[in-house]
């Protein structure tokens, strides 16, 4: 509105000069004169007529940066849903991983089961079958001394092979439940170190027996950690895991070695190594990007090493460092605090 105002005026003025120009050469004034005037009005003219251009440029101009912010805005839109729609998908797949991990657990620790709670069962088994044998005879009045001290031989036998394979399967439902209630949340405790990867670790036993891999654990029994011991449990999970998926691909037999220390300043250090595969320098630089995965076709998501570092730099509140060379095994360095500080939280 300004800008057709000051046109407005412009144009008076405009015709002023004009009128001025007319009466100039009506009066016969000096050349000079009618000459600068008339140089004064076409330059004011001429500027008239650019500031109309200049202002029509300018509208065009804004009609196009408005056109453009609104682009821009609706672009930023649709980056900003993308990005949450992309992590709500990449939470999605870390809690799928995590469940992984926990049916991983579940398998193990059933099979592991499996072997005292059949030899319990055997064992009951054969106490009913010969508590029968000397009810019958006992009924028949034909029982002897040498029966009945059969009969309590097979009783004491049976009845501490059914205790000792109880309370092993006992142990192991127990060990089950607490590795598992640690994997699915983010509850703090104090727990010891060794002790606690040694259930992690019975968990896999099955995947490792079956690819021959045998484990070394150097760990001081009296190391105790006061943290989050789900969170170490999906990381020694995540490692064991890969060691078998990638480190003994297409092999039998091989080592993982798991060593822990208390550092100075109260610094816990562990130390996992196998000496499987290995990988080149580009795949060692990018392991832990998101979704990076050398099994896209074989069901790999590129989570698992991803999930790794998010837990050792987050719930930790510690570092992670990987050594490896093709064909010379993988090695991977934990540095955390002993006593985790308050403000962590598992996600």
């Amino acid at each position: 509105m300004a800008a057709f105002n000051l046109f407005d005026h412009e144009e008076k003025v405009l015709e002023d000069g004009l009128n001025l120009t007319l009466r100039l050469e009506a009066e016969s004034a000096p050349k000079d004169l009618r000459d600068g005037v008339s140089s004064l009005v076409n330059a004011y003219r001429k500027s008239t007529r650019e500031q109309r251009r200049l202002v029509r440029v300018s509208d065009r101009l804004q009609e196009q940066l408005s056109a453009v912010n609104q682009e821009l805005q609706r672009r930023r839109e649709e980056a900003e849903n993308a990005l949450l729609r992309l992590k709500e998908a990449q939470d999605s797949l870390i809690q799928a991983e995590k469940l992984a991990s926990l049916g991983s657990l579940v398998a193990g620790v059933a099979h592991e089961i499996n072997t005292p709670v059949g030899i319990a069962l055997a064992s009951a088994s054969h106490l009913a079958d010969s508590t029968q044998d000397t009810r019958r005879l006992f009924e028949d009045g034909v029982i002897k001394k040498s029966d009945f001290r059969d009969y309590i031989a097979t009783a004491t036998d049976a009845t501490a092979l059914i205790l000792a394979n109880c309370e092993r399967a006992a142990q192991l439902i127990n060990g089950f439940k607490q590795v598992a209630v640690d994997q699915t949340s983010s509850e703090r405790r104090r727990f010891a170190l060794k002790g606690y990867i040694q259930e992690v670790l019975l968990s896999l036993s099955p995947k490792l027996r079956q690819m021959q891999i045998e484990v070394e654990l150097d760990c001081p029994s009296d190391l105790e950690l006061d943290g989050f011991p789900g969170a170490l449990s999906q990381v020694l999970t995540n490692f064991v895991m890969n060691s078998i998926i990638h480190g003994f691909e297409d092999r039998r037999g091989g080592q993982i070695t798991i060593a822990a220390k208390k550092l100075e300043d109260d610094i816990v250090e562990i130390k996992y190594s196998d000496d499987g595969n290995g990988m080149t320098s580009d795949i060692k630089n990018r392991i832990f990007d998101p979704f990076f995965t050398t099994k896209r076709g074989s069901g790999g998501n590129g989570l698992g090493l991803h999930i790794v570092f998010n837990i050792v730099t987050g719930s930790l509140k510690g570092q992670i460092a990987v050594e490896s060379e093709l064909g010379q095994g993988t090695s991977f360095t934990l540095l955390f605090p002993r006593v985790a500080p308050r403000d962590s939280d598992w996600a």
